[in-house]
């Protein structure tokens, strides 16, 4: 392996080593406790200002339980385990079908849920540590995000803290709806790369950014 290679493979270490650590719901200092290397070296590794020696990494790897190979992001794909081509399917006929295979950080769903005959009750709702974006790409989607009601459409997208009670349900009239689910660890953003644009005005918000009540 060249030089600038393994450069290369130790400045992306640092995001996977987060995203392991995060993974585990385990905090610098609480690593440092039980590693012996200080807090300030951990996050100076992670945030690519300091290149990790083979000592840190083969300490850091058993910590949290991953291989060098999946650090260093060459682990091969298990050979036995084809790609899935069917969704996973829930006890409410969600199927869910995974986008991502990824040590920790953000993971991404597509999820359909079926028509239903009936008007639909309002959504059950449950909260979670952890980071949720929602977009609906089909359909029409009762998202009760606390006490508020809000009908999601194509297009439409919603983020929010997992730990404010939430719960999905389709009222598609005859019809499924689709949407994507991006889930991350707690606090963790979305970060637009793309600058706004000056002199435009102001854009309308959806739906769902507006946070505008509607009942279904």
């Amino acid at each position: 392996m060249a030089v600038n290679d393994v450069d290369d493979t130790l400045a992306t270490m640092g995001p996977r080593l987060r995203a392991a650590r995060e993974h585990r719901g385990a905090t610098l200092p609480g690593v440092s406790r039980a590693t012996g290397i200080s807090p300030s070296t951990l996050s100076r590794i992670e945030t690519g200002r300091r290149k990790p020696t083979l000592e840190v990494l083969l300490q850091l790897s058993k910590e949290y339980g991953v291989s060098l190979d999946e650090l260093a992001g060459t682990a091969p794909a298990p050979a036995a385990e084809p790609r899935a081509t069917a969704p996973l399917s829930f006890g409410d006929d969600k199927a869910v079908l995974p986008l991502t295979r990824y040590v920790g950080g953000l993971h991404a769903h597509k999820h359909v849920l079926p028509a239903l005959e009936d008007p639909p009750a309002r959504p059950r709702q449950a909260s979670h540590d952890g980071q949720e974006w929602l977009c609906v790409l089909y359909g029409r989607l009762w998202l009760a995000l606390g006490d508020q009601d809000l009908i999601l459409t194509p297009g439409d997208v919603a983020e929010f803290d997992t730990r404010t009670p939430h719960g999905v349900a389709n009222t598609s009239p005859g019809g499924p709806v689709e949407y994507l689910i991006m889930f991350g660890p707690q606090g963790e953003r979305l970060r637009p790369r793309t600058p706004p644009a000056v002199g435009r005005g102001s854009r309308r918000p959806n739906r769902a950014q507006a946070g505008r009540e509607e009942q279904p």
